[in-house]
């Protein structure tokens, strides 16, 4: 797997061979994206797709905006059931799982003793004492195994490959493939079990952009090509096409939505970054909580826009010649033809309308405007089909 330097990132390639990526994980449509050129990334410990040799970034940015893009993500599956299963949950995460109906999703996240951030991601309810947690990149098995010794759960690794559909057209793609289309209101955040290709397969109406969408879970006993051949024939007429991680990190910065280690680490709380709509500091003692309860309420990590470069991870924020803050995440954005990211402040103060000087990828220093996430979209109504927003493309 040859290393290339892309942007901030190093990323590899995949040709046949063997040797040295013994721990390496392939989604099992793995051949098709290399046989396109993918280049990826290793998020848990799996090859997830960053952009192709055969399209560009922000052609496949308008896949998302304008039609459907599929990516096939490195997200990785744990299923936690039992009699303690609940409590379980709510002893390892920030928000009450008791709030959480069977058949719907939440947004969930790990804390520290300290307040720090581990590791978020999707919650699936299957049954009252059965779940998925579906978590973004991070070493998080030892962690839950550690925390449920004296407890009635059984934690295991279900083996599942997740997929997500995006874009304005995705549930037309979705009502496609469904062996007798689908039945029912399949609202944001559900969890429904849909016959594809005569395959009973779990679907949900999550995703990482923002816009209308679908991910589906491939599990052990699915014929995986089978369904995949099936779902690319339903998406054709919608010209459905495979879409990198580099053209999904504009819409998901757009949207402000975070990624695990770099906008959130064991140093920042959810408060700081702007998540403490999601700790409920009011139900029984979690991990995390005592910490939290004390902790600087302060929201200090906004988004930023900068009309004349991209910003660059990790670059320097300055006020006045002062540097007062990082950048945590950088990308440029096809639709509002500006750099975007997400600025990180050192301290209070600065917010929403502030002008600032930020380092970018051409190596030179350019104003940028901090600004509220979302970009656009506030009460996001595109995600839950409640407003369409098909952009016309720039020129």
């Amino acid at each position: 797997m040859p290393i290339e330097k892309h942007n901030n990132r190093i990323l590899v390639s995949s040709f046949p061979g063997q040797g040295w990526d013994f721990g390496l994980i392939r989604h099992p449509f793995h051949e098709e994206e290399r046989q396109r050129g993918a280049k990826y990334c290793v998020y848990n410990r799996r090859l997830m797709a960053v952009c192709f040799d055969d399209s560009t970034t922000e052609q496949e940015y308008w896949l998302l905006r304008r039609g459907v893009g599929v990516l096939h993500t490195g997200e990785h599956t744990w299923d936690i059931r039992g009699p303690d299963a609940e409590r379980f949950l709510n002893r390892v995460f920030s928000r009450d799982v008791g709030k959480q109906r069977v058949g719907r999703c939440a947004y969930q996240f790990v804390c520290y003793p300290d307040g720090g951030m581990l590791v978020d991601g999707v919650l699936l309810r299957h049954a009252p004492d059965h779940f998925w947690f579906v978590q973004a990149d991070g070493d998080l098995f030892p962690w839950l195994i550690a925390h449920a010794q004296d407890l009635d759960v059984a934690i295991s690794d279900p083996g599942v490959f997740v997929s997500q559909v995006q874009g304005p057209r995705s549930l037309e793609v979705l009502e496609a493939a469904a062996d007798g289309g689908l039945s029912g209101d399949f609202r944001y955040f559900d969890i429904e079990r849909v016959s594809i290709a005569g395959q009973e397969i779990v679907v949900t109406r999550t995703g990482y952009t923002n816009e209308l969408g679908w991910e589906f879970y491939i599990e052990p006993h699915h014929n995986a090509h089978a369904l995949w051949d099936h779902i690319k024939a339903a998406g054709k007429p919608f010209s459905m096409n495979l879409a990198g991680l580099d053209a999904y990190d504009p819409r998901r910065i757009e949207a402000g939505i975070q990624n695990a280690g770099s906008d959130f680490d064991k140093d920042t709380t959810p408060f700081a970054v702007g998540l403490g709509g999601f700790v409920d500091l009011d139900k029984p003692d979690f991990i995390g909580k005592a910490a939290l309860e004390q902790a600087d309420k302060t929201c200090r990590q906004f988004g930023l826009r900068c009309e004349g470069g991209t910003p660059k991870i990790r670059g320097r924020v300055k006020i006045e010649n002062v540097e007062v803050g990082v950048m945590t995440s950088g990308a440029w954005s096809p639709y509002l033809e500006c750099g975007v990211g997400f600025v990180r402040f050192f301290k209070s103060g600065p917010r929403p309308g502030a002008q600032i000087e930020v380092d970018c990828l051409d190596g030179a220093s350019h104003p940028g405007l901090v600004c509220s996430l979302p970009m656009y979209d506030e009460q996001r109504r595109i995600p839950r089909g409640l407003a369409v927003d098909i952009p016309t493309l720039p020129g």
